[in-house]
Protein backbone atom coordinates (compact mmCIF):
# COMPACT_ATOMS: atom_id res chain seq x y z
CA UNK A 1 0.00 0.00 0.00
CA UNK A 2 2.81 2.40 0.88
CA UNK A 3 4.45 1.74 -2.48
CA UNK A 4 1.22 2.63 -4.28
CA UNK A 5 0.80 5.83 -2.24
CA UNK A 6 4.41 6.79 -2.88
CA UNK A 7 3.94 6.24 -6.61
CA UNK A 8 0.81 8.39 -6.63
CA UNK A 9 1.87 11.21 -4.37
CA UNK A 10 5.67 11.29 -3.99
CA UNK A 11 6.00 14.08 -6.58
CA UNK A 12 4.04 16.40 -4.30
CA UNK A 13 7.05 16.49 -1.97
CA UNK A 14 8.64 18.99 -4.34
CA UNK A 15 5.51 21.17 -4.65
CA UNK A 16 4.64 24.04 -2.35
CA UNK A 17 1.64 23.71 -0.04
CA UNK A 18 0.06 26.62 -1.87
CA UNK A 19 0.32 24.89 -5.27
CA UNK A 20 -1.08 21.63 -3.90
CA UNK A 21 -3.98 23.53 -2.36
CA UNK A 22 -4.59 25.40 -5.61
CA UNK A 23 -4.65 22.14 -7.60
CA UNK A 24 -7.21 20.60 -5.23
CA UNK A 25 -9.28 23.81 -5.32
CA UNK A 26 -9.17 23.85 -9.13
CA UNK A 27 -10.13 20.17 -9.32
CA UNK A 28 -13.16 20.87 -7.09
CA UNK A 29 -14.38 23.60 -9.44
CA UNK A 30 -13.61 21.32 -12.37
CA UNK A 31 -16.01 18.76 -10.95
CA UNK A 32 -18.65 21.44 -10.44
CA UNK A 33 -18.21 22.67 -14.00
CA UNK A 34 -18.57 19.23 -15.58
CA UNK A 35 -21.53 18.41 -13.34
CA UNK A 36 -23.32 21.62 -14.35
CA UNK A 37 -22.48 20.86 -17.98
CA UNK A 38 -23.99 17.38 -17.71
CA UNK A 39 -27.17 18.95 -16.38
CA UNK A 40 -27.26 21.55 -19.18
CA UNK A 41 -26.79 24.34 -16.63
CA UNK A 42 -25.10 27.61 -17.66
CA UNK A 43 -23.14 27.60 -14.38
CA UNK A 44 -20.74 25.31 -16.25
CA UNK A 45 -19.00 28.47 -17.47
CA UNK A 46 -18.36 30.56 -14.32
CA UNK A 47 -17.16 27.48 -12.43
CA UNK A 48 -15.07 26.52 -15.44
CA UNK A 49 -13.47 29.96 -15.53
CA UNK A 50 -12.27 29.52 -11.94
CA UNK A 51 -10.92 26.04 -12.71
CA UNK A 52 -9.08 27.03 -15.87
CA UNK A 53 -7.58 30.26 -14.54
CA UNK A 54 -5.93 28.35 -11.68
CA UNK A 55 -4.65 25.61 -13.98
CA UNK A 56 -3.19 28.14 -16.41
CA UNK A 57 -1.06 29.46 -13.56
CA UNK A 58 -0.04 26.03 -12.24
CA UNK A 59 0.69 24.45 -15.62
CA UNK A 60 2.75 27.43 -16.72
CA UNK A 61 4.74 27.17 -13.50
CA UNK A 62 5.24 23.43 -14.02
CA UNK A 63 6.18 24.00 -17.70
CA UNK A 64 3.38 21.80 -19.08
CA UNK A 65 2.81 24.04 -22.07
CA UNK A 66 0.31 21.94 -24.03
CA UNK A 67 -1.95 21.56 -20.99
CA UNK A 68 -1.58 25.24 -20.15
CA UNK A 69 -2.67 26.22 -23.67
CA UNK A 70 -5.71 23.93 -23.40
CA UNK A 71 -6.83 25.67 -20.21
CA UNK A 72 -6.15 29.16 -21.58
CA UNK A 73 -8.30 28.26 -24.59
CA UNK A 74 -11.01 26.90 -22.27
CA UNK A 75 -11.00 30.21 -20.42
CA UNK A 76 -11.55 32.26 -23.56
CA UNK A 77 -14.14 29.93 -25.10
CA UNK A 78 -16.01 29.72 -21.77
CA UNK A 79 -16.67 33.44 -21.98
CA UNK A 80 -18.08 32.95 -25.48
CA UNK A 81 -20.08 29.90 -24.40
CA UNK A 82 -21.57 31.80 -21.46
CA UNK A 83 -22.82 34.42 -23.90
CA UNK A 84 -24.02 31.88 -26.47
CA UNK A 85 -25.97 29.74 -23.99
CA UNK A 86 -27.78 32.74 -22.52
CA UNK A 87 -28.58 34.32 -25.88
CA UNK A 88 -32.28 34.36 -26.74
CA UNK A 89 -33.90 34.05 -30.16
CA UNK A 90 -36.96 35.79 -31.54
CA UNK A 91 -39.21 33.43 -29.55
CA UNK A 92 -37.46 34.46 -26.33
CA UNK A 93 -35.95 30.97 -26.01
CA UNK A 94 -32.37 30.25 -25.00
CA UNK A 95 -30.04 28.54 -27.47
CA UNK A 96 -31.10 24.86 -27.51
CA UNK A 97 -29.03 21.69 -27.59
CA UNK A 98 -28.38 20.64 -31.19
CA UNK A 99 -26.32 18.29 -33.34
CA UNK A 100 -23.30 19.07 -35.48
CA UNK A 101 -23.88 20.04 -39.08
CA UNK A 102 -21.56 20.24 -42.08
CA UNK A 103 -20.33 23.70 -41.11
CA UNK A 104 -19.50 22.48 -37.60
CA UNK A 105 -17.47 19.59 -39.02
CA UNK A 106 -15.36 21.98 -41.07
CA UNK A 107 -14.73 24.16 -38.03
CA UNK A 108 -13.78 21.10 -35.95
CA UNK A 109 -11.24 20.06 -38.58
CA UNK A 110 -9.75 23.56 -38.75
CA UNK A 111 -9.57 23.88 -34.95
CA UNK A 112 -7.91 20.47 -34.62
CA UNK A 113 -5.27 21.15 -37.26
CA UNK A 114 -4.47 24.68 -36.07
CA UNK A 115 -4.24 23.62 -32.42
CA UNK A 116 -1.87 20.77 -33.29
CA UNK A 117 0.35 23.13 -35.29
CA UNK A 118 0.28 25.77 -32.56
CA UNK A 119 1.23 23.40 -29.73
CA UNK A 120 3.98 21.86 -31.88
CA UNK A 121 5.42 25.32 -32.46
CA UNK A 122 5.23 26.08 -28.73
CA UNK A 123 7.18 22.94 -27.91
CA UNK A 124 9.76 23.82 -30.55
CA UNK A 125 10.17 27.46 -29.52
CA UNK A 126 10.55 26.60 -25.82
CA UNK A 127 12.51 23.39 -26.53
CA UNK A 128 10.11 21.27 -24.49
CA UNK A 129 9.73 18.22 -26.73
CA UNK A 130 9.57 15.17 -24.46
CA UNK A 131 9.11 12.21 -26.75
CA UNK A 132 5.81 10.34 -26.85
CA UNK A 133 4.23 12.45 -24.09
CA UNK A 134 4.55 15.58 -26.21
CA UNK A 135 2.79 13.93 -29.14
CA UNK A 136 -0.01 12.72 -26.86
CA UNK A 137 -0.26 16.30 -25.55
CA UNK A 138 -0.75 17.52 -29.10
CA UNK A 139 -3.46 14.90 -29.68
CA UNK A 140 -5.36 15.70 -26.48
CA UNK A 141 -5.09 19.43 -27.19
CA UNK A 142 -6.74 18.94 -30.58
CA UNK A 143 -9.46 16.76 -29.05
CA UNK A 144 -10.22 19.13 -26.19
CA UNK A 145 -10.10 22.24 -28.38
CA UNK A 146 -12.74 20.75 -30.67
CA UNK A 147 -14.78 19.47 -27.72
CA UNK A 148 -14.79 22.83 -25.96
CA UNK A 149 -15.90 24.64 -29.10
CA UNK A 150 -18.78 22.19 -29.53
CA UNK A 151 -19.69 22.54 -25.85
CA UNK A 152 -19.82 26.32 -26.22
CA UNK A 153 -22.11 25.80 -29.23
CA UNK A 154 -24.25 23.38 -27.18
CA UNK A 155 -23.67 20.38 -29.48
CA UNK A 156 -24.38 16.83 -28.28
CA UNK A 157 -21.25 15.52 -29.98
CA UNK A 158 -19.05 17.58 -27.66
CA UNK A 159 -19.42 14.77 -25.13
CA UNK A 160 -17.82 12.27 -27.50
CA UNK A 161 -14.70 14.45 -27.63
CA UNK A 162 -14.73 14.83 -23.84
CA UNK A 163 -15.00 11.07 -23.32
CA UNK A 164 -12.08 10.31 -25.64
CA UNK A 165 -9.94 13.13 -24.21
CA UNK A 166 -10.68 12.15 -20.60
CA UNK A 167 -9.77 8.51 -21.22
CA UNK A 168 -6.40 9.54 -22.68
CA UNK A 169 -5.73 12.20 -20.03
CA UNK A 170 -6.28 9.95 -16.99
CA UNK A 171 -3.04 7.92 -17.37
CA UNK A 172 -1.25 10.86 -19.01
CA UNK A 173 -1.62 13.15 -15.98
CA UNK A 174 -0.72 10.29 -13.65
CA UNK A 175 2.49 9.87 -15.62
CA UNK A 176 3.14 13.61 -15.40
CA UNK A 177 2.86 13.50 -11.63
CA UNK A 178 -0.47 15.33 -11.26
CA UNK A 179 -2.34 12.64 -9.34
CA UNK A 180 -5.29 14.76 -8.24
CA UNK A 181 -5.78 15.96 -11.81
CA UNK A 182 -5.57 12.37 -13.07
CA UNK A 183 -8.33 11.36 -10.65
CA UNK A 184 -10.33 14.33 -11.90
CA UNK A 185 -10.19 13.11 -15.51
CA UNK A 186 -10.98 9.54 -14.44
CA UNK A 187 -14.23 10.69 -12.84
CA UNK A 188 -14.84 13.13 -15.71
CA UNK A 189 -14.98 10.14 -18.07
CA UNK A 190 -18.06 8.73 -16.35
CA UNK A 191 -19.72 12.13 -16.01
CA UNK A 192 -19.11 12.73 -19.73
CA UNK A 193 -20.78 9.42 -20.63
CA UNK A 194 -23.77 10.38 -18.47
CA UNK A 195 -23.75 13.86 -20.01
CA UNK A 196 -23.89 12.46 -23.53
CA UNK A 197 -26.98 10.36 -22.80
CA UNK A 198 -28.68 13.15 -20.84
CA UNK A 199 -28.15 15.73 -23.60
CA UNK A 200 -29.29 13.21 -26.18
CA UNK A 201 -32.44 12.59 -24.13
CA UNK A 202 -33.12 16.33 -23.83
CA UNK A 203 -32.59 16.79 -27.56
CA UNK A 204 -34.86 13.86 -28.48
CA UNK A 205 -37.59 15.02 -26.12
CA UNK A 206 -37.38 18.58 -27.47
CA UNK A 207 -37.60 17.37 -31.05
CA UNK A 208 -40.15 14.63 -30.28
CA UNK A 209 -37.97 11.86 -31.62
CA UNK A 210 -38.94 8.40 -30.43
Amino acid sequence: MNEILNFLFQQYGSYSQLDIGLEIFAVFFGFLSVWFSKNNNVLVFPTGLINTSIFVYLLFKWELLGDMIINAYYFVVSIYGWYYWTRKNSNNDFTPISRVNYSDKKIILIISILSAIFVSLMYTVFNKWGGLVSYIDILTTSIFFAGMWLMARRKIESWIFWIIGDIISTPLYLYKGLTFTSFQYFIFTFIAIAGYYKWKSIYNRKNQIV
